[in-house]
């Protein structure tokens, strides 16, 4: 989890992701994962400069590339958030980039279920779930307010993901509880990226399957965590190899049926 500063610089925003990623592949990561708007900055009633979308979109197509070639020069991962221009008047889409450890985009995630605001002045809803593998581990990902459709979680786990990847600009700290229920609930790692400016009231972390931190970044400044998702990690035997197959098995209901019963006490729900 890259904890950059974000702002409506483009180039100094791009100059700390490649900073991030340097650091990361130094401590081993196969993955950086950032905040939404990392790249472009984000959309928001605070940034008028954004509204009609008189955007310079050079410097974003310029600092993307950049980044795009440190990924695959560093041989890692990237899955970066920023506005994807569209053409015409159309508003764009608020993004995550996937970016492969050659250097290549390889998907796009577009927010899904926006915002009253975001809908209203600034993006075009997405329509599609992104999901990819790295090393053995399939990642999805999630945007933000996202966080309170808990459909587009349980869509994950019918995806067969096993880590989300969830990128915020949000300094509500109620965020990262919703997020914590949804790992314990459906049995896998949920990483959380924000802001450097949003870590005071919740900084980046990794959720465990089983609902807990396994690690948090520094609220206090820009950080980069390097967490390993570990699947013979003993503490996480009950929540992946127990808890979450036993739950597939109990919402297809097989299990149940057997054990049914017809009694008349059953039957009748109005006799104490």
């Amino acid at each position: 989890m890259a904890q950059t500063p974000v702002t409506v610089d483009p180039i100094a925003n791009g100059a700390a992701i490649r900073a991030a990623l340097r650091r990361a592949a130094d401590d081993g990561a196969r993955l950086v994962h950032f905040a939404e708007g990392a790249l472009t900055g984000y959309a928001g009633a605070a940034k008028p400069h954004y509204r009609g979308w008189r955007i310079d979109w050079t410097p974003v197509a310029d600092e993307l590339a950049a980044t795009m070639a440190l990924a695959g020069e560093l041989g890692v991962w990237a899955v970066i958030g920023g506005n994807h221009r569209l053409t015409g008047d159309h508003r764009p889409h608020n993004s995550l980039w996937v970016i492969d450890d050659g250097g290549e985009m390889i998907d796009r995630y577009d927010k899904r279920l926006i915002s009253h605001a975001e809908i209203t002045d600034f993006y075009t809803p997405g329509d599609h779930p992104c999901t990819f593998e790295v090393d053995g581990f399939r990642f999805g990902c999630l945007l933000c307010i996202e966080v309170n459709f808990p459909e587009l979680w349980q869509q994950q786990r019918d995806l067969g993901v096993d880590c989300v990847l969830f990128s915020t600009y949000s300094e509500d700290p109620i965020f990262e509880i919703i997020a914590r229920g949804h790992a314990a609930s459906h049995g896998y790692w949920v990483s959380i990226a924000v802001p450097a400016q949003c870590a005071p009231a919740g900084s980046s972390a990794l959720i465990g399957p089983h609902g807990y931190l396994l690690r948090r970044a520094d609220p206090d400044r820009p950080d980069v965590i390097c967490v390993d998702l570990d699947r013979t990690d003993p503490d996480l035997d009950l929540a992946l190899h127990k808890a979450r197959p036993w739950r597939a098995t109990a919402r297809a209901g097989d299990i149940y049926t057997a054990h049914r019963v017809s009694d008349p006490r059953s039957l009748d729900r109005s006799t104490p």
